[in-house]
């Protein structure tokens, strides 16, 4: 044996199992997104992490009871020098107990699972793995590298959204650790999603003694949810659900107030504008009935740019490097924080933690099979993204 062929003997090499590890570490970790302890048991675990290897590392103090912001730096980061953003979410849709109730952590074949293990757990936790094995190998990263972990983007990042277009503004290019579709494609393009509340308010009567009296909200609701319902299209990748409704106070009285909450999913942002506006300008039937449309575009569509897919296209030749044929999914519904930094025109890559299947589900499942593949990805664009 050559000495060239004895140090790559020696060499570190990526392990599905260490990977795994690592990633159940953290879903042992209970991070349901409006309990902010919970999540800053997790935020103080990553941030001790990234320490241990070098990088600085902060915690951001979370607002309005959400958990804290865990901001990394590589120790090469300047300031207005270009530099790469790695966007993950530490929070799950999951309540406290369900790792021990209806999803316990577990492995079955090829599928392991556990609450937030798909979304995000696995994702957040790759890049970090891809890091540290770059130093065991003394390999050289590229660009300066941003990572942060914010702890409420399951509610739309209401407090870490600031943060997150602020360091994009700095970033040449951003990458969001969201979990892989469709069996292991990464996204380049996600709808805008707009979220909006309607409110009615009409007079309430007898329904027997003095029906004639009252002034039904259901009854003006319900106009108002047919035409809503109405503006889907399905060519236009137009959605609009209403999801949740509450009326009334008792089977036998015209009902005062009723509201409705309503989802909307755009392509492109003229139609997001568009959509809005007719969904605010709601103009009641019944004259003697009031009608309050709330909202706006929670997160903006992420589209794909000619500089997105120049983006991709360096990815895919720096995947290929590492045994990963990188496939992009034409378009999904869910939106990310990768909507936030793609709509200020960085180039943003998303969908590029692990495979599995389940998200938001008490199915929820990574494939330990992905987890080398996605590793060696990442190894590469750290160390080749330009």
């Amino acid at each position: 044996m050559t000495d060239a062929a004895a140090i790559r003997e020696n060499e570190p090499r990526i392990d599905a199992e260490e990977i795994l590890d690592g990633i159940l570490d953290w879903v042992e970790v209970e991070t349901p997104t409006y309990h902010g302890a919970e999540v800053n048991k997790l935020a103080e675990k990553v941030r001790a992490l990234w320490a241990d290897v070098g990088c600085s590392a902060e915690r951001i103090p979370g607002r309005d009871g959400f958990g804290d912001h865990v901001l990394v730096r590589s120790p090469d980061w300047k300031e207005g020098e270009p530099s790469l953003l790695v966007l993950s979410h530490m929070d799950t849709v999951h309540p406290m107990g369900t790792k021990e109730g209806p999803n316990p952590i577990r492995r079955e074949g090829d599928s392991v699972f556990g609450p937030g293990i798909y979304d995000m757990k696995a994702g957040a936790y790759l890049p970090y793995y891809a890091w540290r094995h770059l130093k065991r190998l003394g390999r050289a990263h590229g660009m300066p590298v941003t990572w942060l972990y914010v702890s409420e983007e399951e509610v739309g990042s209401p407090t870490s959204r600031e943060v997150i277009e602020r360091e994009a503004k700095k970033a040449k290019y951003v990458l969001v650790t969201e979990p892989a579709r469709d069996g292991g494609k990464i996204v380049t393009a996600r709808k805008g999603v707009g979220r909006f509340e309607l409110t009615v308010t009409g007079r309430p009567a007898h329904a027997g003694a003095q029906h004639q009296d009252g002034r039904s909200a259901v009854k003006e609701l319900a106009h108002h949810i047919l035409e809503i319902e109405g503006y889907t299209d399905y060519e236009r990748g137009v959605t609009t659900n209403i999801g949740l409704v509450q009326a009334g106070t008792g089977v036998n009285v015209v009902p005062r107030d009723a509201t409705a909450e309503i989802d909307l999913r755009v392509v492109t942002a003229a139609d997001g504008e568009e959509l809005t506006a007719k969904i605010l300008n709601r103009v009641a039937r019944d004259p003697d009935v009031t009608v309050v449309a709330t909202g706006g575009m929670n997160r903006p569509p992420y589209e794909r740019s000619a500089e997105i897919e120049a983006l991709f296209d360096q990815a895919k030749a720096l995947a290929a490097k590492g045994g990963l044929d990188l496939v992009a999914t034409p378009l999904t519904g869910g939106g990310s924080d990768g909507n936030f930094t793609a709509a200020l025109g960085v180039p943003t890559l998303d969908g590029l933690g692990a495979d599995g299947k389940g998200a938001h589900t008490l199915h929820e499942q990574i494939y330990v099979s992905s987890l080398e593949p996605r590793a060696r990805m990442w190894v590469e664009l750290l160390a080749g993204l330009k």
